[in-house]
């Protein structure tokens, strides 16, 4: 019971890291780019990956945050997500007696 739940905490925290990753790429495109980032394949692609990313953001924050604000205000949720799940996965395992490396 306990390997399961900690395998879907390891599974989730790497899906945290997988999209904080892409959001990080994507912003680097964006700077990288410049005016023709709408034409450049990698960066729609990067766009459509983390658009669920960034639509949760837009969810939770208020109308008054800009909508060019809200990727960093999703790479500081993604980060805080990442944090919270470390310290669930330690928490279980010291309470199990588990030395989780």
């Amino acid at each position: 019971m306990v390997s399961s739940v900690l395998f879907i905490l390891s599974l989730l925290r790497a899906l945290v890291e997988v999209a904080g990753m892409f959001l990080l790429a994507q912003g680097a495109l964006h700077v990288l780019a410049g005016a023709r980032r709408e034409v450049n394949i990698v960066y729609r692609g990067f766009r459509v990956i983390t658009r669920p990313v960034i639509r949760m953001a837009r969810f939770i924050t208020p109308a008054v945050i800009g909508d060019r604000q809200v990727p960093v205000v999703a790479v500081f949720l993604l980060f805080w997500m990442w944090i919270g799940l470390a310290y669930l996965r330690r928490v279980i395992c010291d309470a199990n007696g588990l030395a989780c490396g």
